[in-house]
């Protein structure tokens, strides 16, 4: 540290640096570890973060990235929606069905990408801006699940009903992208969720998280 620089704000961005380097957040007490300083400085550190949306805390207690730090550069949503593109254009042709890449925001699901197929009579309209509890929906479903198995491949999550009446989902995690949360999925008009979509939407997955690493 020199004079001209900030010891406060350097911790906050040592905290995001912290932070993008885990896949499962951390908690006060791991970022006092690393930091070197005592939890209230920490507690001070992250609510600073979080009303910027640079930081959220889940359920228990642990911080991660928000997505606030992506509203920094205007660019990062048209890259990932771009990154993300080729991969769900080929799940929606293939299925029939409308591919989505959603991201956490908070406690919610965002759909940040959204493409339906083109040769289909019907499909579900779904729009990239859409938001939705992460506890209902495969998207946000697929994340929890994710979340619960950190060490493990979780596969994907089935749901039918839970956004819309009549329409089934099936979404799987992205998985090993640093500071990101988010799965990639299908909606569709559906009873039922046929036999091969759900390792067609984990296959998705992993091609956008390895264009987006």
């Amino acid at each position: 540290m020199t004079a001209e620089t900030s010891q406060t704000l350097d911790r906050g961005l040592r905290v995001l640096k912290l932070l993008a380097d885990t896949d499962h957040g951390l908690t006060v007490t791991e970022l006092s570890q690393k930091l070197g300083v005592n939890r209230t400085v920490v507690y001070r550190l992250l609510a600073t973060l979080e009303q910027h949306t640079l930081v959220r805390r889940d359920l228990g207690g642990r911080a991660r990235v928000g997505l606030g730090v992506l509203r920094l550069g205007r660019q990062v949503h048209p890259l990932v929606r771009e990154a993300a593109l080729p991969a769900l254009r080929s799940l929606a042709e293939d299925i029939g069905a409308t591919a989505h890449l959603t991201l956490v925001d908070g406690s919610e699901a965002l759909a940040v990408a959204v493409v339906e197929p083109t040769w289909t009579d019907y499909h579900v309209a779904y729009r990239a801006g859409f938001r939705h509890p992460l506890e209902r929906g495969a998207a946000g479903k697929a994340i929890l699940e994710a979340r619960r198995q950190p060490a493990a491949d979780p596969g994907y999550t089935l749901t039918h009903g839970e956004l819309e009446a009549g329409a089934s989902g099936a979404a799987a995690p992205l998985l090993g992208v640093t500071g990101v949360e988010g799965s990639v999925g299908v909606v569709m008009l559906a009873d039922s969720v046929p036999e091969r979509v759900g390792p067609r939407v984990v296959d998705a997955a992993r091609e956008v998280a390895e264009a987006l690493r």
